[in-house]
């Protein structure tokens, strides 16, 4: 059978080309060994499945250990422990019946009444262990899944087990494995409290690991594989490309290899793979938004994922403590990382997700505007003219502002948002726009490309006289940075006490050996 790039479900060694996970999250076999209870979380698509299920196979060809794997996400939904206790006890028994390294003597739960479900899981585990010759481990997957009454009992009949384990028999070890952290998981203990928290029924947890993404020389050996297969070599400008845009997602990684390879050149391994088609797999899966991108860009309408990324979006720097559980749950969900104190996109194609996510609605609205719809209505002698494009910009705002940021769930970064709209609905396929988001910049860079021809931007928002000043001085060292000589510098004043012919204006200066047009607006 021939290998493929993988992009649904686990990775199985026979039909996938594959990295062995435990690379990247070590400490485990270690734990297990340890009797420890402890806790794997990820983001999605990163590879959990496809650790446990080899960590499974790994330790029962060793003979040490019964290992099991279960997922509870055939669980979700169900909050009232009444039904979701027998739930997941008929999950493990379908598990335990299938399970071809367990000898057919030993049964699971034949004996237990669903009716005590508050402690029917843990009998239940209780007799299977006494009956077994070899410790038992267990692995169970999308644990996240289970919420209110069903993961508090289910957490507080392990714990029951674990405690009492010296005198009763009991799992060896096990691990909790989901997309957030054991403190993230939802059910309520406290009216007024939606997260675990420091009450968490689960506090025997001896280790919170993460599965990390993939390091560039990973994905190189992942490539490599294909080649090895096929002849058909990625260079290492390709790898270096496929890395910074992705910092190693793995879902993007094999996304971006399978849609060059299957989709773009259609399985021909006679044709190279360059930096083009890299960039060309990426477009289209910004613009086709997989399920993978789909399920968390629709994280984007909850308050506490809002109160994280909005000032990323607008460059302030809120100081998040790691101790906050709304910044600990973005960054267990994979959407933002944190580099030396800085909150930005846990990788360049996620940022531009995100921004295009959060104006769509707005992309479709300026149809109805009267504004022209594409770059060719302004371009002169083959370039963008800026000052059309941003002076009817200036207009829009004026006459449509106050009613288009209500519109915004994200309403301190409408501004932003809905200028960017405007971008991309002009330039829409023949064009690009790059981001540079970032916690503490003070501002949003951006950057216009069309038809090989670069226009850099600054956004940001008027909070004294000094915005414009320093916003200069930014812009002149991103102009710097890009090797550009002319940019433009957007200053959104939100004051309400103050008249439009105050905030629309537009101004030229040289700054630092730079043109920088100040558009106020």
């Amino acid at each position: 059978m021939k290998k493929t790039f993988n992009i649904a479900g686990p990775c199985h060694q026979a039909e996938h080309y594959m990295l062995s996970t435990q690379e990247r999250c070590q400490g485990i076999l270690e734990l297990i060994e340890q009797k420890q209870y402890f806790v794997v979380h990820a983001a999605r698509q990163s590879g959990k499945t496809t650790l446990l299920l080899e960590l499974t196979r790994l330790l029962n060809e060793q003979g040490q250990y019964y290992t099991l794997y279960c997922s509870l996400e055939t669980v979700q939904g169900i909050i009232d422990p009444k039904e979701g206790i027998p739930a997941i006890i008929r999950e493990l028994a379908t598990e335990i019946a299938f399970n071809q390294t367990l000898p057919n003597q030993y049964r699971f739960a034949d004996k237990v009444n669903d009716s005590d479900f508050n402690i029917s899981l843990r009998v239940s585990l209780t007799h299977f262990c006494q009956q077994l010759n070899k410790p038992l481990v267990i692995f169970f997957d999308e644990v996240d899944c289970l919420s209110n009454g069903t993961l508090i009992s289910f957490l507080r009949q392990l714990r029951s087990g674990y405690i009492n384990r010296d005198r009763i028999p009991f799992v060896h070890s096990l691990a909790l494995v989901g997309m957030r952290n054991i403190r993230d998981y939802k059910g309520k203990i406290r009216e007024e409290r939606e997260t675990l928290g420091s009450a968490s029924p689960f506090n025997i947890v001896s280790e919170s690991l993460t599965l990390r993404n993939f390091q560039e020389d990973e994905i190189a050996r992942l490539y490599a594989q294909h080649t090895a297969v096929t002849g058909q070599p990625f260079s290492s400008e390709v790898i270096a490309q496929v890395y910074q845009q992705t910092q190693g997602q793995p879902w993007l990684v094999n996304a971006i290899a399978r849609e060059i390879v299957v989709k773009i050149l259609l399985n021909d391994y006679s044709q190279p793979i360059t930096l083009a088609l890299v960039d060309q797999a990426i477009q289209t899966l910004i613009q086709r938004r997989d399920t993978h991108i789909d399920s968390l860009m629709e994280r984007l309408t909850e308050a506490r994922v809002q109160r994280i990324l909005e000032p990323v979006i607008l460059g302030k720097s809120n100081g998040y403590s790691s101790l906050d559980d709304d910044y600990q749950y973005v960054l267990d969900l994979g959407l933002l990382r944190e580099i030396s104190g800085t909150i930005l996109p846990a990788n360049p194609i996620y940022g531009e997700v995100i921004i295009r996510t959060l104006s769509s609605r707005s992309q479709m609205d300026l149809a109805a505007t009267g504004f022209p719809s594409a770059a060719p209505a302004y371009l002169v002698t083959g370039q963008l003219d800026m000052k059309q494009l941003l002076s009817e910009f200036q207009a829009f705002w004026r006459q449509h502002s106050d009613i288009w940021v209500t519109k915004y769930q994200y309403q301190e970064a409408a501004p932003h948002l809905i200028l960017q709209a405007f971008l991309q609905r002009v330039i829409n396929a023949k064009g690009q726009v790059s981001r540079e988001l970032a916690s503490g910049t003070g501002r949003l860079d951006l950057c216009v490309h069309y038809q090989g021809i670069n226009y850099p931007l600054e956004l940001k928002l008027r909070y004294g006289e000094t915005t414009y000043s320093e916003g200069q001085q930014q812009l002149a060292a991103y102009l710097d940075k890009l090797g550009c000589t002319e940019g433009w510098l957007l200053v959104f004043d939100r004051r309400q006490r103050v008249s439009w012919k105050q905030k629309i204006f537009w101004q030229t200066h040289q700054v630092a050996g730079k043109t920088i047009h100040l558009v106020g607006c």
